[in-house]
């Protein structure tokens, strides 16, 4: 399979329809981008970066599902059913949903191993910071890691878990891939978009630190190119599943980073519910 990248006169989006709403891009710096998890310090602002919002197409992609892939535009989607009946119990989610999504990322992705290692719980209507780990949708455009850090997270990870050898397992092909599940009523409210990887360049990609109170991890932000396409699955059910490629150890021309946001639907109704969902964090190990 050829993995080089499309031209983009025609792309995928030719012809699907399409809401228009605004993302929110980082402005240029020329300083390191700072982003902090919890109230900094007195006088520490939040965030040093500043950001635009650009009014974009983002194209219903249900009517090309199945010429989607992680390899190719970074993302994918399918229908899977789940076990767990209360995405807010902790224990299901452990014991039941994770080994449900490592057997549904090894049938994807052909993957010999897979390192279910954070989930991610979002509901802005439950979210209290500092009191519980629900957070409320993510609405810049964002990468999770980046060429350096998708190393050190697993590195740090693997090692928490006594896997052996990392060094060498770390030799070989890995991914990191983001597993995201509506988990109540149809998504209506703050959808995810992605951004198909092979219209992003990767001037585009802006490091940045993001600081936890006990680690700082560095995560991408997106800086606006008018050659990005925008996608969505609009109506998103609770079977259905979109997968997100944050990382790939591969550099032969694969997808490597799917910038994504949550962005505010136009056409959502006005008294939609707050989106609820999940996102897993996930290591796949290819073979040899």
């Amino acid at each position: 399979m050829s993995f080089n990248h499309q031209v983009l006169d025609k792309p995928l989006a030719y012809g699907l329809p399409s809401v228009e709403a605004n993302l929110s891009y980082l402005i240029p710096m020329a300083e390191k981008p700072v982003n902090y998890t919890y109230e900094p310090p007195p006088g520490v602002p939040r965030t040093n970066g500043t950001f635009q919002t650009y009014q974009l197409p983002i194209y219903n992609a249900r009517a090309i599902a199945e010429k989607i892939s992680l390899d190719q535009q970074g993302f994918a989607f399918n229908a899977y059913n789940t076990s767990v009946r209360d995405f807010y119990d902790e224990d299901e989610i452990r014991q039941i949903y994770y080994p449900e999504a490592e057997q549904i990322l090894k049938e994807l992705t052909g993957a010999t191993q897979v390192v279910i290692f954070d989930h991610t719980l979002r509901n802005a209507a439950q979210s209290k910071p500092g009191e519980n780990n629900i957070k409320e949708p993510a609405k810049r455009v964002h990468n999770d890691f980046t060429a350096k850090s998708g190393y050190t997270r697993a590195y740090k990870e693997l090692g928490a878990r006594g896997i052996q050898d990392i060094g060498s397992l770390l030799q070989k092909r890995f991914a990191i891939i983001n597993v995201w599940r509506g988990i109540a009523q149809t998504i209506q409210e703050s959808p995810l978009a992605v951004c198909d990887a092979q219209s992003i360049a990767q001037n585009d990609l802006v490091a940045g630190d993001l600081v936890y109170r006990d680690r700082i991890g560095e995560t991408y932000a997106v800086t606006y190119n008018q050659a990005h396409q925008w996608f969505y699955f609009p109506q998103m059910q609770r079977d259905e599943l979109l997968f997100i490629k944050c990382f790939d150890s591969a550099e032969d021309g694969r997808a490597r980073f799917a910038a994504h946001t949550a962005f505010e639907d136009p056409t959502s109704p006005s008294d939609a519910p707050p989106r609820e969902s999940i996102e897993l964090r996930t290591f796949v190990f290819y073979p040899d």
